[in-house]
């Protein structure tokens, strides 16, 4: 169990006091960190090819037959014929996904990273180079070719006695700039006469006053709120006065609204994060526990003279129970979340029990906030 001290830590730390808690001060954004212009996106790529050069670290059992026979097709378009009873070994090759994010108007002939893993049993993919493999979009379109070395920051070793030690990931890495892009993926950006501005985190406040910002700023009519998390802006056609417009944009400054009252709770680590603006109805809590022990003593039992009786041992177990004597304790009207968060560590209430509090509450209508577990 937590002490009073550490359970208030794991609780604070993520009360976004953070929020401003007590400051009264509102925190202005630049739309830039508020929004994103929509069609305007990063694309995933994928591709399948096969990593050469390994020092005997490739695919084994498990993936010889796909690699044999990928290095069977690639010879074969690069004018090799192999015979069909010749048997590859690929203990220096792996078969291996390659996969990238293509950002938003890349041009061709830019560089993009690449990440390459081992499909197969390889055990490493260090000292490795990638043959030249076209990457994919969704549309099943070439849209960039990567080739060159693998760097890896892991690293495995075996004994031969079967012992082995490995450190990170050694079966995965990535090729800085090793991709080309090839063709150019087409945006919406310039085509429509809107621009429509899409919140990172929708909300119908925020969106009310995006829109009511950029119309102050440029003028009446420019923007209006399409929903909560989209904002139509009026922009113009040319392509240089709309860069420089959406320049503009960005560097405005507003105020978003404050999110709901939310609690989240992470059932894995314990951590609990409590909004600004949970409140609690007037409600009593009983926190309490349990403790139940049980020892085992086991005692000789001997026979009582010439009975021809024979020593043994009788168990003997004591049961003690013992229940934790804490206090009840009540949330007043309107009860802030300092006194939530001093109410629970009085009691000395552990990250599971502070859940169950909560889920409490929750259920008889008393906590005015949406509880999320995760």
């Amino acid at each position: 169990m937590l002490s009073v001290k550490e359970l208030s830590f794991t609780i604070i730390v993520g009360l976004i006091m953070i929020l401003g808690l007590g400051s009264g001060v509102a925190r202005a954004d630049r739309l830039k960190d508020v929004m994103k212009i929509a069609g305007v996106r990063d694309n995933q790529l994928i591709g399948y090819g096969i990593v050469v050069g390994l020092n005997g670290t490739g695919d084994g059992t498990g993936g010889r037959d796909i690699t044999s026979q990928s290095i069977r097709n690639m010879l074969s378009r690069l004018g090799v014929t192999l015979p069909q009873k010749l048997n590859i070994k690929p203990d220096n090759t792996a078969a291996v996904m390659i996969h990238a994010t293509l950002p938003a108007f890349s041009k061709v002939g830019k560089t993009i990273d690449v990440t390459v893993s081992s499909m197969g049993d390889a055990k490493s993919l260090r000292g490795g180079t990638l043959l030249m493999t076209p990457l994919k979009g969704a549309d099943n379109q070439v849209y960039a070719v990567a080739q060159g070395n693998v760097i890896v920051s892991g690293f495995g070793a075996q004994g031969s006695d079967g012992s082995s030690i490995t450190e990170n990931i050694p079966s995965a890495g990535r090729i800085p700039n090793g991709a080309i892009v090839e063709q150019v993926i087409d945006t919406p950006f310039g085509s429509r006469k809107d621009i429509v501005l899409n919140l990172n985190q929708p909300d119908f406040t925020t969106s009310k006053r995006l829109a009511d910002v950029i119309n102050k700023s440029i003028g009446p009519g420019t923007a209006y709120s399409i929903d909560s998390g989209s904002v139509s802006v009026s922009a113009p056609m040319d392509p240089s006065q709309r860069v420089a417009f959406i320049s503009m944009l960005e560097n405005l400054t507003m105020t978003p609204a404050e999110g709901v009252a939310r609690i989240i709770v992470n059932s894995r680590t314990g951590t609990v994060v409590i909004g600004k603006y949970v409140h609690v109805l007037p409600a009593a809590v009983s926190h309490g526990s349990l403790t139940v022990t049980i020892t085992e003593e086991p005692t000789i039992s001997q026979p009582a003279p010439l009975s021809g009786g024979n020593t043994v041992v009788v168990p003997r177990s004591n049961l003690a129970v013992e229940e934790k004597a804490d206090p009840m304790f009540v949330f007043n009207p309107g009860v802030s979340l300092d006194e939530i968060v001093q109410a629970v560590n009085e009691v000395g209430a552990s990250p599971s029990d502070l859940v169950a509090i909560l889920e409490a509450l929750k259920a008889v209508g008393a906590l005015r906030a949406e509880l999320v577990v995760i």
